[in-house]
């Protein structure tokens, strides 16, 4: 089982999920519940267990900017203190429910789970594309029954698509092309890139770009642990190449973002998105591409499915093989671990008298 690294941001939602209604998520074992506030928009996140007798708050109300819980009508203000409680005047010094530090940047809404006091909104990682209005964006959630590690893994080593994305964006290329890694465990951060100068144009991109024949693809993959993937991809003709100046007229540009956000040891939120700089006004490319991307994400799920099934069933002490493509998710794995274990000792140290 992956470690939970606690004192870090992950994704909660996209903003435009969250309104008015309720919205329950479990996040590193922590059930919370998010609404957006009447008096100012800003999202707010608090335990989703009343403090009288732990009912669900996300299967109460809210009542202007508070939370009612819909058994005995416990009533929550956006800082998680108890405001009313029913049969009497005083409310107790102790009831209130936790609050969870929010930002919300680039369409996503990130919460932090670890000591508050350590929470540093300038610390989020940045996906701008997903919010500027010069990228055309499409995307989604699907739940996974599995460790979040597996799908670190997955997302770090894509010359599986070459089988199991085979006829989607998957061609032989991936698989034959090595990688180049590149790792700064300061900060955190995996690179893993994959350059294929002539390539099949899988259908994901010929139908999207209009691209006949043969192409350039590059596949840059920035991992910033724990939570937020990037994949900068750059599809062209073969034989075209960024102008000396570093521009690129004549490529097409895709950002693919996912974050990763482990729910409890066996479940993971996967929020995907596929943005785009061309074909930006077409509602049939938008469509494709999101349907397309979505079936491929489904095929993750299932094989992740599966993969965790098979790994439950394996005796203690199995070996694992690794190869040259894992080197990626080897370093997200002893970089998970790391803060996961920085975590542990900030709240031993909190917790010490």
């Amino acid at each position: 089982m992956t470690a939970f690294a606690r004192n870090q941001w992950y994704v909660a939602a996209y903003g435009r999920e969250i309104g008015r209604e309720l919205l329950g998520r479990t996040i590193l074992d922590e059930p919370i519940a998010f609404y957006r506030a009447e008096s100012d928009d800003t999202v707010i996140a608090l335990a989703d267990r009343c403090v009288h007798r732990r009912y669900p708050l996300t299967a109460g109300r809210l009542d202007g900017d508070t939370v009612v819980c819909g058994y005995h009508g416990f009533t929550y203000d956006t800082g998680g203190a108890c405001v009313f409680v029913p049969g009497q005047k005083r409310v107790p010094r102790t009831a209130r429910v936790r609050s969870y530090p929010v930002v919300e940047q680039d369409s996503l809404v990130w919460v932090w789970i670890g000591d508050p006091a350590l929470a540093d909104p300038g610390a989020v990682p940045r996906a701008p594309w997903l919010a500027d209005p010069g990228w055309t964006t499409v995307g989604g959630m699907e739940p996974i029954d599995s460790d979040y590690g597996l799908l670190v893994d997955n997302l770090l080593d894509l010359s599986h698509e070459t089988y199991l994305h085979s006829g989607y964006i998957g061609t032989p290329e991936v698989a034959e092309t090595p990688i180049t890694t590149e790792v700064d465990e300061g900060a955190g951060v995996v690179r893993v890139s994959r350059h294929m100068d002539d390539a099949e144009c899988p259908p994901f991109y010929a139908r999207s770009t209009g691209i006949e024949g043969r192409i350039t693809r590059w596949q840059d993959i920035e991992y910033h642990a724990p939570c937020l993937y990037l994949l900068h991809s750059r599809i062209a003709p073969v034989g075209v190449v960024p102008e000396p100046d570093g521009s690129d007229p004549d490529a097409f540009h895709v950002e693919i973002t996912y974050a990763i956000t482990p729910s409890t040891d066996r479940h993971v939120y996967d929020f995907w998105a596929v943005s785009r700089d061309f074909a930006q006004d077409d509602e049939e490319v938008s469509a494709f591409l999101h349907d397309l991307n979505r079936t491929v994400v489904l095929q993750d799920v299932g094989a992740l499915n599966l993969l965790q099934q098979a790994l439950d069933t394996e005796r203690e002490g199995y070996q694992e093989l690794s190869i040259n493509i894992d080197t990626g998710g080897l370093a997200a794995r002893r970089i998970l671990t790391r803060l996961a274990a920085e975590g542990e000792r900030a709240a031993a140290v909190v917790a010490s008298p």
